[in-house]
């Protein structure tokens, strides 16, 4: 058989990686990675009190962290795998955004005009996003361990997926030490924190995860 088609016949029949293989390395980085900020979390800024959980306020933030992990855990599990289909995952986790924000927005608007600044603002609205960004640090290393051992082909948006996962990890570590309970904080402000993991994670991916 001639070399080119041979090599025509093997790009006509590759498919994606096994998803196996990619389960494997991303699971215990991220376990690593949520270990690691939950722990800095409590020992950081330690726990809100117990009776906040009585309130929606926590279970927002850990339900809107979770799903957003779960989505960009899925994101990223597909772009270190070449030929997967990767568009599936990136809508769920922007449609995850977007539900939070729409859910801060009405929340917003519930609230009397002349209290919406305060409400939006907190009272720890510039270290939250930086708590959550400090805290998706080991996820985000566990994460670009993992993808180096898969096969991206997308450096920068697998870079850029890796920190959303990451920023989700350290939003739900910071849940456990943030009493801040109105839905349009998390909106903003946890969402910032994400954000700015994932532009970490889009900066580092053409350097780091170059095979």
């Amino acid at each position: 058989m001639k070399t080119e088609s041979l090599i025509d016949m093997l790009a006509r029949q590759a498919g994606p990686a096994p998803r196996a293989m990619a389960a494997r390395r991303l699971t215990p980085a991220v376990a690593g990675g949520l270990v690691l900020a939950v722990a800095g979390a409590l020992a950081w800024i330690g726990p809100i009190p117990a009776e906040l959980y009585a309130d929606p306020g926590p279970w927002i933030k850990f339900g809107y962290a979770g799903l957003l992990a779960a989505a960009a855990l899925w994101w990223v599990a597909r772009l270190g795998r070449p030929a997967a289909p990767v568009a599936a995952p990136a809508r769920v986790a922007g449609g995850v955004v977007v539900a939070m924000l729409l859910l801060g927005a009405a929340a917003l608007l519930s609230v009397p005009g002349d209290e919406r600044m305060d409400t939006l603002m907190g009272h720890s609205w510039l270290s939250c996003p930086v708590s959550v960004l400090v805290l998706s640090l080991p996820t985000l290393a566990g994460a670009f361990w993992a993808l180096r051992g898969l096969a991206p082909t997308r450096l920068r948006l697998a870079g850029f997926a890796a920190g959303v996962l990451a920023g989700a990890v350290g939003a739900f570590s910071y849940a456990l030490s943030c009493d801040e309970l109105a839905p349009s904080f998390v909106a903003v402000w946890y969402t910032a924190g994400i954000g700015a993991a994932g532009l970490l994670g889009a900066l580092l991916g053409p350097r780091l995860l170059r095979w």
